[in-house]
């Protein structure tokens, strides 16, 4: 049995959340709404839940700085959140899961499932470590969370020498001829990594423009990373790349 504690600033979606875990999940109970982060800080610290449904945006402290003040964390995190935008470099670093207001029963199913499953694990939550160190570092974040057929690989940020496309799927190549496949498109890591350092050259290829070791000049040209991997710039790409490495 899950214990769950729910903290969202809107009684009306906290009691449509609680009614449906009551109709559909008879293996999670709800100990405790909170209708603000206050609340919601007294509850974990007291009542130690298994999982801890968070509303982001909250008046007075949302749930980012609630979390950091937080005392018990060996708790499962599911965000619900009715921005599917907001803060989503953090949430997917992390690897956590967020669902989006109104939640639909399939994806609060497979949250909770997974929720489940690490409990059985016994294992520290590192994930909201992880989400908790890169939210001090505020800059950007430093680590990410990768799924792979393990289990999750925690991999620095500034090791990422390129990303590349397959399908529904990312190779990850990094320093140290070390390279990861994960079942996350490109799209979610041009979301996830900053902006400062990672750049969408072409449908196939982010790359880390720290590595960037040469430019071949063409219709969109070619960039020879430090790995020695050739890369294609794509045509509508070709300025916006020349710009970010100061040409």
């Amino acid at each position: 049995m899950l214990r769950a504690v729910i903290i969202d600033d809107e009684a009306n979606s906290s009691s449509a959340l609680k009614e449906k875990i009551a109709q559909h999940f008879f293996n999670v109970i709800v100990v405790k709404i909170c209708n603000n982060a206050r609340e919601g800080i007294d509850a974990i610290d007291t009542l130690k839940p298994d999982v801890v449904f968070l509303d982001i945006e909250m008046p007075v402290m949302n749930g980012f700085v609630m979390l950091q003040q937080l005392n018990y964390k060996k708790f499962e995190l599911i965000f619900t959140t009715a921005y599917d935008h907001y803060a989503i470099e953090a949430i997917r670093s992390s690897a956590l899961d967020y669902l989006v207001k109104p939640i639909a029963i399939d994806e609060l199913r497979a949250a909770i499932d997974k929720a489940e499953e690490k409990k059985n694990q016994h294992t520290p939550n590192q994930q909201l470590e992880l989400l908790l160190e890169n939210l001090a570092e505020k800059k950007h974040i430093l680590r990410i969370a990768v799924p792979t057929s393990g289990g999750l690989q925690f991999i620095k940020v500034q090791d990422i020498i390129y990303l590349e496309a397959s399908v529904n799927y990312t190779h990850i190549f990094l320093t140290e001829k070390r390279k990861y496949t994960v079942s996350r498109t490109l799209k979610d890591f041009e979301d996830m990594l900053p902006t400062e350092e990672f750049l969408r050259i072409h449908n196939s290829y982010i790359i880390n423009k720290n590595f960037v070791e040469k430019y071949i000049r063409g219709e969109g040209g070619q960039v020879v990373l430090t790995n020695n991997a050739v890369l294609e710039v794509s045509k509508r790409k070709k300025s916006e790349f020349l710009k970010a490495i100061g040409y």
